[in-house]
């Protein structure tokens, strides 16, 4: 028998309810209970021998707390979770028409919602929705398809399962995800060379030019920049709005965070130290007599270096790949991404949007805290955490670089 109790929530019905099944000698199933805006639904799949008395007992136990009760025969059938894949949409607002085209698309792969969760309210609205049954590779696809016809949505679908909640490394693009510039932009800007080298810029995060020759092309335009030059451009970095709070949170969740750029370490650097990020790679800018040479030190980090820095610190802290995240927006970020246990493509260009495991469009970093499964609750929880359980930050061993 299902036993459904709905009504205003008030402290003890719980325990009320569970005393009156126990006094008709009720056998529990199943549990499910959800409280919104402070009214209760709660459902309990129960066992009971026949008679008139389970019946009276309930409609009793209702009437006294001011509760609607209602009891439905069940075939003897035990629940099954079969297949079971997390949905996660992300949007300034989500209105109902969003929804809908979201659980159109479930439903059109074969697939059953089987629950659905708040995770945030803002800067983003956020809903995780847990479903069974399906094809998995369908219901991307037109999830997909929903995400392109309502661009004020983001969708995700994962594996339910431990390698979700267990994600234990975050590596990071920096330009254009960690932060909102291109910091040899910000550098050409310096040296009157921003135009020349925007459109290089472009054109190789469109995956339009070869990363490691056009890397060596815009930064022979920086040739003579002094160290003040550096520093201002440096000082014009900014950080992505909900940067420090991704960061942050991750640090006090337990989680062990990099940096891996195609940028350079004169910033990536200052970077690591003020957020505490543990691990870092960029190229390194040649300085001679306190100028820029226009060359580079070593070899350049593009996409298979960002790829093998993930999976160095991943082998280095001990941790599988498959609990490994990664994020990022350019074509140097494919290879990451695709390596990664899960990829994400932060406000990202079009052909690596659609080559990731899902895409973010918002302008918040901390919204892939959702997609991680973590709420605003918990985020607004571990602020409030001890600050001795805070990460340190850069780790003082030599770490793959």
């Amino acid at each position: 028998m299902l036993v459904r109790v709905s009504g205003p929530d008030k402290p003890g019905i719980s325990a009320e309810l569970f005393g009156v099944l126990d006094g008709i000698d009720a056998i529990v199933a199943d549990i499910e209970q959800v409280v919104v805006r402070r009214r209760l639904t709660l459902d309990v799949l129960i066992e009971v021998p026949p008679g008139d008395e389970v019946l009276k007992d309930l409609l009793l136990f209702g009437y006294k707390r001011d509760l609607d009760v209602e009891l439905q025969d069940v075939e003897d059938e035990p629940t099954q979770y079969r297949s079971p894949h997390v949905v996660t949409i992300v949007g300034p607002e989500l209105s109902p028409l969003e929804i809908k085209a979201a659980a159109d698309a479930i439903a059109a792969g074969r697939g059953n919602i089987d629950r659905i969760v708040r995770l945030s309210r803002y800067p983003v609205m956020s809903y995780e929705l847990i479903i069974t049954d399906g094809d998995a590779g369908a219901i991307r696809h037109n999830l997909l398809q929903a995400a392109a016809t309502h661009p004020g949505m983001d969708v995700a679908i994962q594996k339910q399962g431990l390698s979700r909640r267990a994600k234990r490394l975050v590596v990071l693009d920096v330009d254009n995800t960690l932060i909102q510039d291109e910091v040899i932009d910000l550098l050409a800007e310096q040296a009157g060379q921003l135009d020349k080298v925007s459109a290089i810029t472009a054109r190789a995060m469109a995956g339009e030019l070869d990363f490691a020759e056009s890397l060596h092309e815009r930064v022979a335009l920086l040739a003579g920049l002094d160290e003040l030059a550096v520093e201002r451009a440096r000082r014009a970095m900014t950080l992505t709005p909900g940067a420090r709070t991704f960061i942050r949170t991750l640090h006090r969740l337990g989680y062990i965070t990099a940096t891996v750029s195609g940028g350079f370490t004169v910033f990536t650097e200052r970077l690591r130290n003020e957020l505490g990020i543990a691990y870092g790679k960029a190229n390194e800018l040649e300085v001679k007599d306190g100028r820029l040479t226009g060359r580079l030190i070593g070899p350049v980090v593009d996409r298979a270096t960002k790829a093998e820095f993930l999976r160095d610190v991943a082998a280095y802290e001990g941790i599988p790949i498959e609990q490994t995240v990664a994020v990022g927006d350019g074509a140097n970020d494919l290879d990451m991404l695709d390596a990664a246990g899960l990829g994400i493509a932060f406000n990202a260009k079009s052909v690596v949007a659609a080559a990731a495991d899902t895409a973010l469009r918002v302008p918040y970093l901390d919204a892939v805290l959702f997609l991680l499964g973590i709420t605003r609750e918990e985020i607004e929880a571990a602020d409030g955490a001890d600050p001795d359980q805070v990460d340190p930050g850069p780790r003082p061993l030599t770490p793959p670089r």
